[in-house]
């Protein structure tokens, strides 16, 4: 499900898609992301079928390193894979589309990166809906995205619900789709990283459940001890994973 890749490697593939024009689906899975595809299969398989998926958090960097000996010396953040991204694009002059969260987090967002990286194009920009796709949606999406000219469109929907919404429109999109997480909110200054030791140690989930608490306990106080059993059965060869084959069928039903 998790490649064993570096910064440098996954944005070499989304810029090499760019330039070809060629569709890419990218997503950047901690553990809570890894699990909600091992508790849903469906989902799990949708993963399964998308071209990049990198290590977003320390445990799961240390899991490639324990298992599959993949010597990963840091694991590849969405947001920061997002901002190497944006970076390379501002250089090479690649218009970019933004699709997700809300309008006025598009509007600090587009401030932010315009301070931060004047050079950079963007296409175009859309609020999510907040709801499912109605008959004809992904279509019209599609269109306004191909219509802007963006080379590259970074997804703001939170999991799963944005690895779902590109699985469902890479048939659509001739451009590489990144599922970027909090991303948007990150750089648009609405939320802080944790301090640098937290993140080399993986206790950014303790840190994100200080700050949501109400909405986050379920997702750290469940999954993170189910994902260590999982991981300890894998280790000792008491449990073995069974990944889903990839998914292929067309999803219609998926948020926007």
């Amino acid at each position: 499900m998790v490649n064993a890749i570096d910064y440098d490697a996954a944005t070499t593939r989304v810029l090499a898609a760019a330039r070809e024009g060629r569709p890419l689906a990218v997503t950047a899975l901690a553990v809570h992301g890894v699990m909600t595809g091992v508790q849903d299969r469906a989902h799990g398989s949708r993963l399964n079928s998308f071209d990049l998926v990198t290590p977003d958090g320390q445990p799961v960097r240390w899991a490639l390193n324990s298992l599959h000996k993949a010597a990963l010396a840091d694991r590849v953040y969405g947001p920061e894979l997002t901002m190497r991204v944006l970076i390379k694009a501002a250089d090479e002059g690649l218009p970019v589309y933004l699709y997700g969260s809300t309008e006025p987090t598009l509007e600090r967002l587009i401030a932010a990166l315009h301070v931060k990286l004047p050079g950079l194009k963007i296409a175009g920009s859309e609020p999510s809906k907040f709801r499912r796709a109605a008959d004809g949606e992904p279509e019209q999406i599609a269109g306004r995205i191909r219509a802007s000219g963006a080379r590259i469109v970074l997804v703001g929907l939170g999991c799963p619900r944005q690895e779902q919404f590109v699985y469902a429109m890479r048939p659509l999109i001739d451009a590489p789709m990144l599922a970027v997480g909090a991303a948007f909110d990150y750089h648009a200054g609405q939320l802080k990283n944790p301090p640098p030791w937290m993140q080399k140690r993986g206790l950014e989930w303790l840190w994100r459940l200080g700050l949501e608490p109400k909405r986050l306990w379920r997702r750290y106080l469940i999954l993170n001890p189910a994902y260590l059993a999982r991981l300890a059965g894998q280790k000792t060869r008491v449990w073995k994973a069974a990944p889903p084959p990839p998914a292929a069928e067309p999803l219609t039903n998926f948020p926007v």
